[in-house]
């Protein structure tokens, strides 16, 4: 066992004492545990399920980039029923617009998309609805939609608007997407340099 650890330079751990590990662990646990409640913070904060999310492909450029992280807003007055009632002056909330960018996730696809809304209307008896493209698509997203949908619904398909954006920082999620193999290599680092780290 000792040949084993030397040979992966991991000598440390023999000198650290069973109560030393589970501080340790415990530590790495609570860093784990607070990245889950800042991430859910953020999604009651935003009133979105996701609200941050990273563009995976190049139907926005110009405009954004594949890795680009984006920062999305869900909170649009009289859009949803959290929200609650849409406030009298309504042009200085006025809800989704056309040229504005949405996040949207469709039924059976697990990978939301990042589109420009084109056109938007709402019947006396229909929802709120959308139609939305790529800046770098030359149709519109109705061939993404689910099979005879013409629009989006605001308030079941749209997680969210763009409110900003930071450059190529989510290349890391999609190289850990892309190899998922990555994952388990780098909490096994992160595990490792917290157990090794000196209290």
């Amino acid at each position: 066992m000792d040949a084993l650890l030397d040979q992966l330079g991991l000598s440390e751990l023999r000198r650290l004492k069973p109560r030393q590990i589970l501080s340790q662990v415990l530590n790495f646990a609570l860093i784990l545990g607070t990245a889950f409640m800042i991430w859910k913070g953020l999604s009651v904060a935003a009133d979105s399920p996701s609200p941050i999310v990273v563009v995976l492909s190049g139907s926005m450029e110009p405009a954004f980039q594949r890795g680009d992280l984006l920062f999305l807003w869900n909170r649009n007055m009289g859009m949803n029923q959290y929200a609650g009632p849409p406030i009298a002056n309504s042009s200085q909330f006025p809800g989704t617009q056309v040229g504005e960018i949405v996040v949207y996730n469709i039924v059976g696809k697990d990978i939301p998309i990042v589109h420009r809304v084109v056109r938007k209307h709402k019947g006396l008896r229909t929802p709120f609805n959308l139609l939305t493209k790529g800046d770098n698509n030359h149709a519109d997203d109705t061939e993404l939609y689910a099979r005879n949908q013409f629009y989006l619904d605001r308030e079941k398909e749209v997680i969210g608007s763009v409110v900003g954006y930071i450059p190529f920082v989510g290349y890391v999620t999609i190289l850990l997407s892309e190899h998922p193999w990555l994952k388990t290599v780098m909490l096994g680092i992160m595990g490792l340099l917290v157990i090794l780290q000196r209290e």
